[in-house]
């Protein structure tokens, strides 16, 4: 009894120390202690009508230690199948309907067990085996057969009822039977994230998980397991792979830049109200369709010649569409031109200008401006009078200095050109002072 007591304790302290869950696969170490009883009179009629009869006749055949009497444990080794050992200890005062002084009884018996049905609240078994029996100082070797059921209050804990047959290879020790009745504690399985979902069948064994998802976890409970969701701290859908949609255009929130508003795959998720292909946020004119290049407005023409404001060289001036929206300048213009070009009068033998000049030059500056893409050529002219080395370099001079004159108040350079002529072209004679005077000149010649 007292050897008995010891072995229980270790059992009970080895149970505390390892993860209790159920199903033999998975923890496959049980253990039972409880009461059992020693019938010898069933066994002495086996086949007869007193076993049907006394078989339950406890008070008066079966010898019962009113105490914690047998301790067992066993080992699941596959396809219902455990192997294990059993002690246990009695006091026999009945030998059937004959009494006799207490007896000490001792049995040690190793066991095969199989379990019946499988993940089951009743849990049916058989079992065989052999063992050792001593009652006194006399022992004897047995052979076992015998059947129980095991009835799951949890997943781990049980009650355990079983009868066995024991039959003595001596004559001395009778055939018996013993029934047992105690409670069963299955261990063993290791579970290290504490998910209930034990090692070997989980995919995420030191993450604490779902069954649905083999053990592995689902962070923001959208039934997408982390490992496939895009998002796995925020609850999203299964279209989205797990990520949310806010505004529900079909553009998962962590790829959307306008996450409020629902608007198109192509622009990332922002709407585009004017359907020109530029996202509202980006739109200067999100009411008008427009190109991205002019970001989301309609190109203007706002002098209304036809020629778009973005291709127009002159867009506050009406021109035509040959001459990129510039006016162009016809014949009558470049007849204005030279006519005022023609009076513009510079001092004696030099190119300085005359102030008396200042109006003229105005009036040619007006019509530059008027078409502001023309190039134009400023040339100077001399009469015969003198060398005609002198005449070349004084119209040049002259040409450059009207050139000057115009850059200097607002006329592009680019725009401007200035060649001397001297005396070479003429357009009167210059035997005459009349056609002397027409000879000495500049023009404002247009650059086709």
């Amino acid at each position: 009894m007292k050897h008995l007591s010891k072995l229980l304790v270790v059992a009970l302290l080895f149970v505390g120390f390892n993860s209790i869950q159920a199903q033999d696969e998975n923890n496959p170490w049980q253990v039972g202690f409880g009461v059992n009883a020693i019938d010898v009179y069933p066994t002495s009629d086996f086949v007869g009508s007193s076993f049907g009869n006394e078989y339950f006749n406890a008070t008066d055949h079966w010898n019962i230690l009113p105490s914690i009497s047998y301790v067992s444990v066993s080992r699941f080794v596959g396809d219902g199948f455990s192997v294990g050992a059993r002690g246990s200890l009695n006091r026999i005062d009945k030998l059937g309907d004959v009494s006799v002084d207490d007896l000490s009884h001792y049995a040690l018996d190793g066991t095969i067990k199989y379990n019946i049905l499988k993940n089951t609240v009743v849990d049916p078994f058989v079992e065989i085996g052999g063992g050792y029996t001593w009652i006194d100082e006399i022992g004897a070797g047995t052979a076992n057969g015998g059947i129980g059921v095991n009835i799951w209050f949890t997943e781990n804990i049980g009650l355990t009822l079983q009868t066995q047959y024991k039959h003595s290879f001596e004559d001395y020790l009778a055939p018996h039977m013993q029934h047992l009745a105690g409670l069963s504690i299955k261990f063993g399985g290791t579970d290290t994230d504490g998910d209930g979902i034990y090692d070997k069948d989980d995919a995420c064994p030191e993450v604490a998980g779902l069954e649905a998802f083999n053990g592995c976890p689902d962070a923001d409970g959208d039934g997408i397991e982390d490992s496939k969701d895009a998002c796995p701290n925020e609850a999203g859908s299964k279209e989205m792979n797990g990520c949310p949609d806010a505004d529900g255009d079909g553009v998962a929130d962590k790829d959307d830049a306008c996450p409020n508003e629902a608007g198109t795959a192509a622009l990332k998720g922002c709407p585009d109200a004017d359907g020109d292909g530029v996202a509202d946020k980006d739109d200067e004119c999100p009411a008008e369709a427009g190109p991205a290049s002019n970001k989301g407005c309609p190109f203007l023409d706002k002098d209304g010649d036809g020629v778009l404001d973005k291709d127009d060289m002159c867009p506050d001036v009406a021109g035509t569409v040959a001459n990129k929206g510039c006016p162009e300048v016809t014949a009558e213009v470049q007849k204005q031109l030279n006519d005022y070009a023609r009076t513009i009068l510079f001092d004696t033998g030099k190119s300085s200008i005359k102030a008396a000049s200042t109006s003229v030059m105005v009036d040619i500056i007006t019509i530059l401006k008027e078409y502001p893409n023309a190039k134009f050529t400023v040339e100077g002219h001399t009469d015969s009078v003198g060398s005609a080395k002198l005449n070349q370099s004084l119209s040049e001079s002259r040409a450059l200095s009207v050139k000057e004159f115009l850059v200097e108040k607002g006329i592009e350079e680019f725009r401007l050109s200035a060649i001397g002529y001297g005396e070479e072209k003429p357009i009167a004679s210059n035997s005459t002072r009349a056609g002397r005077t027409q000879n000495r000149r500049v023009e404002i010649n247009l650059v086709k």
